[in-house]
């Protein structure tokens, strides 16, 4: 299980990257549409929509809003910055009352868990997720932005998971994940010192204070990410959000921690812009 995933990441890796460095930000914003698409897919079986044809008009939608969103923010033309930050910080909003209800659950799924409150919570994160991937894309040197973005989300990742199984003893959310533990938690930070070591290593001018500013609520932010998918999973009687990943389930359970992750990232590298 665990070769199987290892090499399911790697391909996954060398996927995404050459895509990146490759193809232009406007080529690489459309393709991962097909990704938002298909994580909208695993969405719907999340909030309980069973039809095929409720399926298919919920993927619809999500396509046609991320269409508007490409339309209306100059994806293919002037991107407009601004508004994308607006939106990006209306989302790390709403994930902070997702916080709560992460707190309060299972009392709080009265709140979420009816079917048309997470259709529509869905089709926000899930939009408001790629937005922020573009608004990141083409910010200046924003290949290299995106990339530490999405290496503070794998080393939170990994860092949970090395310093859970090794240490391992309080719950963290034990009425959602019982695996996940504080001193997981723990390790998911102390790797993202080791993260901004190298980082002033390799760059002496960064400000190590305003980069960790922007790496430290990034990772938090990729924990209630993930307990927030748990959570779903949970509600739902959910292993994996699907099986189209070999290892690792589906295209949901990659993303959950980079759903609440990149809206943070791109607020705050507009506020503290440590490059």
């Amino acid at each position: 299980m665990l070769k199987q995933r290892f090499i399911t990441a790697v391909i996954l890796a060398v996927l995404f990257v050459s895509l990146l460095v490759v193809v232009s930000p406007a080529v690489f914003s459309s393709l991962i549409i097909l990704v938002v698409v298909l994580a909208g897919w695993e969405w719907t079986s999340l909030a309980n929509i069973t039809s095929n044809s409720g399926r298919a008009g919920y993927l619809l939608v999500l396509f046609l809003l991320l269409a508007g969103a490409s339309q209306i923010l100059g994806v293919y033309g002037t991107f407009d910055q601004q508004l994308s930050y607006q939106i990006s910080a209306a989302v790390v909003a709403l994930w902070a009352v997702i916080f709560l209800w992460i707190q309060g659950y299972p009392s709080s799924s009265i709140l979420w868990a009816p079917r048309p409150v997470l259709s529509i919570l869905g089709l926000i994160l899930l939009v408001a997720t790629w937005i922020a991937l573009v608004a990141i894309v083409r910010h200046e040197s924003g290949r290299w932005l995106l990339l530490l973005a999405l290496g503070i989300v794998v080393l939170a990742d990994v860092g949970g998971y090395i310093a859970g199984n090794l240490f391992g003893r309080r719950k963290l959310a034990p009425t959602i994940s019982p695996g996940k533990t504080w001193e997981g938690f723990l390790g998911a930070l102390v790797l993202q010192l080791a993260l901004i070591a190298m980082i002033k290593a390799l760059l002496p001018t960064v400000d190590v204070v305003d980069l960790a500013i922007l790496v430290f609520p990034v990772a938090l932010c990729s924990v209630v990410g993930d307990l927030f998918e748990s959570m779903l999973k949970r509600h739902r009687g959910l292993k994996d959000s699907s099986s189209l990943l070999p290892g690792h389930g589906g295209v949901l359970d990659r993303l959950d921690g980079i759903m609440a992750a990149l809206p943070m990232f791109f607020v705050m590298l507009t506020q503290t812009n440590p490059f």
